[in-house]
């Protein structure tokens, strides 16, 4: 008998799905902008820092538990990207690894040269390579967005990616429309020509098994407050191309992998979060080696949660006035962004919110290119519910009811003005 997703036992390693305002339970449907953080996460975070925070490589005990630490947090997102430790690197948040990669990638890119980005994409996989090219005279192309799949055209590889392709940039899944792109694809013709590829990967690491080996991509990029710990970025960048980078550091710092890329002192205490984070997510998986719990765990994830998404979407779709952007076929996340007829996005989440104490978020969520595609902007953009392994069927039932209750609202608002 296929044993059930123990949503109980993950609801009690979530402390933030304890509060409450003005006495009612916050309902959280915000995990595309950022999951909830596990307990194991917090406590990781806690440990380090009452155990005594220390810079790297000192002699006495906080300094070489730190080391250790670091080195433990590297091996398990090792383990959780399917690549070697010594190509993890720690920044920021994404966005600002991206830019620092581009700028270290500019040896590779000349005048006349092409980088292909998507109109899927957040523009965290955009910008720093339209920078990049604009700093080197290079051309920019944009893989287009089939209006009606919401899908890449990835018919039209062979004519975007063309000798003149130095870098090729693509999103694994779409953090509005939840489509989950083939990337191999993209990523083999990419190799056909000797272009680089990188590959965002933040809004998939939550739902669906990452393989960094298995994709053959050469830099693939996350954050661990997107699966459950802090904001902390992370990069995972193929060993022979990261000893070939010429990043921006200070001259005393380290030269060699994976360290040069970690310009001044890292948020210690948040990469012993993400140690956290990652155990949360092994221990809902089975196995022998962490490797194999992490793949386990993700893929009983990704079940429950599209246990929940066919019932939502289902439901979406039935309702008059509303547009739902959603891929047509092929796997997707639990991510639904729609419009309303009639209505400001964000006069339905603030309603959401004020009645249901729900967190629903509005807006374009910086896929940018896409917004403008489809003219969303002029009424506040998309509302978007993304769906996490703490959020349950009654959840789901009470935002059916409270955006049924806002849509009825409405009309007999509507009828009695009328």
């Amino acid at each position: 008998m296929k044993e059930m997703f123990p949503i109980e036992k993950v609801r009690d390693r979530f402390p933030a799905l304890s509060r409450l305002d003005q006495g009612r339970q916050v309902i959280f449907f915000d995990g595309p902008g950022g999951t909830q953080m596990a307990d194991y996460a917090l406590e990781s975070m806690n440990r380090y820092i009452r155990n005594g925070m220390a810079n790297l490589h000192g002699p006495f005990n906080t300094s070489i538990q730190t080391d250790q630490m670091l080195n433990e947090a590297r091996a398990a997102v090792s383990d959780f990207l399917g690549c070697k430790d010594q190509e993890v690197a720690f920044g920021a948040n994404m966005t600002t690894l991206a830019f620092s990669i581009a700028r270290s990638l500019s040896d590779f890119i000349k005048e006349g040269d092409e980088i292909v980005v998507t109109e899927l994409d957040h523009r965290a996989n955009v910008d720093p390579w339209i920078t990049l090219a604009h700093d080197r005279g290079a051309t920019v192309k944009f893989l287009e967005l089939d209006r009606e799949t919401l899908s890449l055209r990835l018919d039209a590889l062979d004519e975007m990616i063309t000798d003149r392709t130095k870098l090729v940039a693509a999103g694994l899944s779409s953090n509005v429309t939840g489509t989950v792109t083939d990337i191999k694809p993209i990523i083999n013709r990419a190799k056909e020509v000797g272009s680089l590829t990188v590959i965002d990967a933040v809004h998939g690491a939550p739902h669906m098994a990452l393989d960094m080996n298995e994709f053959g991509c050469d830099i693939l990029l996350c954050s661990s407050y997107k699966f459950f710990g802090p904001h902390v970025g992370i990069a995972a960048i193929r060993e022979d191309l990261f000893k070939k980078l010429s990043v921006y550091k200070l001259k005393p710092a380290p030269s060699d992998i994976p360290y040069k890329l970690e310009t001044g002192t890292q948020n210690h205490e948040g990469i012993a979060g993400v140690i956290g984070a990652l155990r949360f997510i092994e221990e809902l998986g089975n196995g022998s080696t962490r490797r194999e719990r992490l793949l386990s765990g993700i893929h009983a994830i990704d079940e429950y949660e599209c246990s929940l998404s066919s019932d939502l979407e289902g439901f979406l779709q039935s309702l008059p006035g509303i547009r739902l952007y959603r891929a047509s076929k092929g796997k997707k996340t639990p991510t639904f962004a729609f419009t309303l007829e009639a209505h400001n996005s964000r006069d339905v989440t603030a309603w959401l919110a004020e009645n249901y104490n729900m967190c629903v978020a509005d807006g374009d969520f910086y896929a940018s290119t896409m917004a403008e595609k489809f003219g969303v902007n002029s009424s506040g953009g998309w509302i978007r519910i993304g769906l996490a392994p703490y959020n349950t069927k009654e959840e789901v039932q009470i935002f059916k009811k409270g955006l049924a209750a806002f849509i009825e609202q409405h009309k007999q608002s509507a009828a009695v003005n009328n």
